[in-house]
């Protein structure tokens, strides 16, 4: 993925990846929007990714983030024993059960200060039930038929620092509890203005790509 793609990238497929046929199961597929700015440049480079799924004759949950209501993980130890978080009555018991369910997974977050948003960090970070499930009490997710894999997307204002590389890591390590042991990322710098992201040269065709090359197997 070139242009102004600054995560370091893992291909979705190998080479020799295809196209699901009518007699394959379909995929579970969700999407987590995770920037408060409505019809902004993440949520349009996601949207282009959707449409890559979409083409491939997948169908894609959607989880708009900033709509939903989550608390914070309060680092209470509630779900070391069990996996299970103790935190009750948000939007996190669908999540749960969609996470658990996906076959692939896409994370799509503005870079705000060095970091993902705090609509994406406040999923991730509940998350910590999945890691305790993986590495406490050595009950990893399946990884199913096809494997569990991932996307990235990001965007940022900054034409320098490292916010696209921190979000990278902690998306890595979102995917990483998850059991998706490999994902592709995008990563844009200079991009803030509101659908700015439309003037850039290669960044709506890279997300197509990278949705449509996500359900290959």
């Amino acid at each position: 993925m070139t242009g102004d793609t600054d995560v370091p990238t893992a291909g979705c497929a190998p080479a020799s990846a295809r196209e699901q046929t009518e007699d394959d199961e379909p995929m579970h597929v969700i999407a987590f929007l995770g920037s408060p700015r409505k019809d902004g440049n993440t949520s349009i480079l996601l949207q282009e990714a959707i449409r890559g799924v979409a083409e491939s004759g997948q169908e894609v949950k959607s989880f708009n983030l900033a709509r939903m209501k989550i608390r914070p993980c309060q680092n209470c130890g509630g779900c070391d024993k069990t996996g299970i978080c103790i935190i009750e009555g948000d939007a996190m018991s669908g999540i749960y059960t969609a996470l658990r369910e996906a076959d692939r997974i896409i994370l799509a977050s503005p870079i705000f200060f060095a970091g993902l948003s705090a609509q994406s960090k406040a999923m991730v970070d509940r998350c910590q039930a999945f890691w305790c499930e993986k590495y406490l009490l050595n009950k990893p997710l399946p990884e199913g038929p096809e494997g569990r894999k991932g996307l990235f997307i990001t965007v940022g204002g900054m034409k320098t620092g490292k916010g696209v590389e921190c979000g990278g890591a902690t998306a890595t390590a979102f995917f990483r509890t998850l059991s998706v042991p490999v994902h592709a990322s995008l990563g844009y710098r200079g991009v803030d203005a509101k659908g700015a992201i439309r003037e850039h040269p290669t960044a709506l065709q890279e997300a197509f790509e990278a949705g449509r090359d996500l359900v290959r197997i």
